[in-house]
């Protein structure tokens, strides 16, 4: 899995990085289709902006969220990816 990571208004310091890291990581478990991932971190203001396109056999995944704090908008935007994921999974597997 390639994983891009871009900020916008905000460095990618190497704890955010291994942060992120660390979770896609554990979305591979579910999925171990994922070819590409491309995670944009955001500052506006006081709202931290996390969003991910993940590329994976059959389609391409996408989910975007806002929090006061870039950790917790990374663990949301995991939480929404990880449902997204087993739900593609088990529609793979149906067909």
């Amino acid at each position: 899995m390639q994983l891009n990571l871009t900020g916008r208004h905000v460095e990618i310091t190497d704890s955010l990085r291994d942060y992120v890291n660390s979770k896609f990581a554990k979305l591979e478990r579910h999925f171990d289709h994922i070819n590409n991932v491309h995670v944009i971190l955001d500052v506006e203001k006081l709202t931290h902006k996390a969003e991910a396109t993940l590329h994976v056999n059959g389609g391409e995944l996408f989910a975007s969220t806002e929090h006061q704090d870039m950790y917790a908008a990374i663990d949301l935007l995991l939480d929404k990816l990880d449902r997204q994921v087993i739900k593609h999974k088990e529609k793979m597997t149906r067909h």
